[in-house]
């Protein structure tokens, strides 16, 4: 059953049926169906023999009756209806997610009925995502089984970000961050029990998914490592694929095992698998939800040394101690660069790395800094640390900047500290295309991230 060519069903699916398709909204496969509409282009079937119509749609008594194959069934049904619905359903379908929860997560018996949707969905020859899972966001076609409601959990719009999760929650709280800072994606795969459909099918498929330019996986447990490590080898040398793994300690697997039924194993082991497949790892959410932002926006820079700019000289000082502690290098500006910024600038800016443009900066003064210092071969990142105290600043600097004005196609990291105001204007840096953040450790973490992409490109 396994294999990158035959996950085409949950990803360019022409038609999809939602089996227990309520006339409810607020029931989660009301939700589903809702989503669906409004934006799947495709055939849509609604499933329930309780129903002869669910929102205006045309309802069938069972998958059979549609008359016609379908290439994706969405199950929102009891746990111990689900086997014998996919057993059922046959070959009329090519792929299954199961969204309901009750299998191996919640125990022996739990782990018996999945144990009998595997063997159905084999009989059947159907792949399975899921159980106990969200299932796909797919801003390529259209696919949303997400269900929770948009006006509570917000969808980005289409970048070149994919995300596979088996935690749903997690994947959804990335979702709604990435799309409230503007930030879109292609692909976000929640497997959840992982029952047939794993972290190692998704990377073969997205390994040659154009749509997708970089991959962030949040991991549980891996069943096959060394699956793993070959799917993931050959998808990191083909893009940046970046991994947070949970269920570290004793605690920590615990949980796991209650959540996703998962065994989560040795941290070691994993450490090991990641740098052999060339993954970058993740130190938890917050390091996660930076990695996506960086590569949502930008391209790996294949190198460690970084140019500061910013007017505060005390956050260039943090920004400078943050990236030594980081492993990247902070080298001082070439004696012909200094030269020259000392002769177009004035004498109270202080000159070296971190250049520092104080209170007086412009827009115009950061966009000549960052021309000036990037455009020879010293640095390979730029991170601009932009406090908008200086009344000269305007909401023209996230532009002026992305334009990088004749020199070089290397990454530009904003940092903008403070509070609501500052804030606001990520979103400005971001629409821009350039990864921003509100502290100066997120920026440099942004800026690691981006060099281990670059040194696997």
């Amino acid at each position: 059953m396994r294999g990158k060519n035959n996950l085409a069903a949950f990803f360019s699916p022409s038609s999809i049926a939602l089996v227990g398709a309520s006339v409810s909204p607020g029931k989660i496969s009301g939700v589903i169906l809702e989503s669906l509409m409004n934006s799947f282009s495709g055939a849509l079937y609604p499933v329930n023999p309780r129903y002869g119509e669910v929102m205006g749609l045309k309802c069938y008594p069972s998958i059979e009756a549609i008359g016609s194959p379908i290439d994706l069934a969405v199950y929102a049904l009891g746990a111990e209806a689900i086997p014998g619905a996919v057993l059922e359903a046959g070959r009329n379908v090519k792929g299954a997610i199961v969204v309901s929860g009750g299998f191996a997560e919640t125990g022996p018996k739990g782990a018996e009925i999945e144990k009998a949707l595997k063997e159905a969905a084999r009989a059947a020859g159907v792949r399975v995502i899921g159980p106990n899972c969200m299932g796909i966001y797919d801003t390529v076609s259209g696919l949303d089984t997400f269900f929770i409601p948009k006006e509570r959990v917000r969808r980005p719009e289409s970048g070149g970000l994919s995300i596979i999760s088996q935690s749903g929650s997690f994947a959804v709280t990335a979702m709604d961050e990435l799309a409230t800072d503007g930030i879109g994606v292609a692909r976000v795969v929640s497997y959840g029990n992982k029952s047939d459909v794993d972290e190692a099918d998704c990377l073969d498929f997205l390994a040659d998914d154009p749509e997708t330019k970089a991959i962030a996986i949040y991991i549980e447990s891996i069943q096959d490592g060394r699956r793993f490590v070959e799917a993931a080898s050959r998808c990191s040398a083909r893009k940046p694929v970046m991994a947070v793994k949970v269920g570290k300690g004793a605690s920590g697997i615990s949980a796991a095992r209650s959540h996703t039924g998962a065994i989560a194993g040795r941290y070691e082991i994993y450490k090991a698998a990641f740098r052999k497949a060339g993954i970058i790892e993740l130190d938890g959410y917050e390091d996660f939800l930076v990695a996506c932002k960086a590569l949502g926006l930008t391209t790996g820079g294949a190198g460690k040394r970084i140019m500061i700019i910013t007017d505060g000289g005390g956050m260039g000082v943090n920004i400078a101690d943050a990236c030594e502690e980081m492993g990247l290098s902070v080298p001082a500006l070439p004696e012909e660069v200094s030269d020259e910024l000392r002769s177009l600038f004035p004498e109270y800016f202080t000159i070296g790395n971190p250049l520092d443009l104080t209170g007086s900066a412009t827009d115009e003064s950061f966009a000549l800094a960052l021309s000036k210092t990037m455009s020879g071969d010293f640095y390979d990142m730029v991170i601009v640390a932009a406090l908008w105290g200086p009344p000269a600043l305007t909401d023209n600097l996230p532009g002026m900047l992305a334009q990088k004005p004749g020199f070089t196609e290397k990454p530009i990291i904003a940092c903008t500290p403070g509070g609501a105001y500052s804030r606001e204007r990520i979103r400005l840096f971001h629409e821009a295309g350039l990864p921003a953040f509100s502290t100066p450790e997120a920026a440099v973490r942004a800026a690691a991230v981006l060099s281990k992409a670059g040194v696997r490109r």
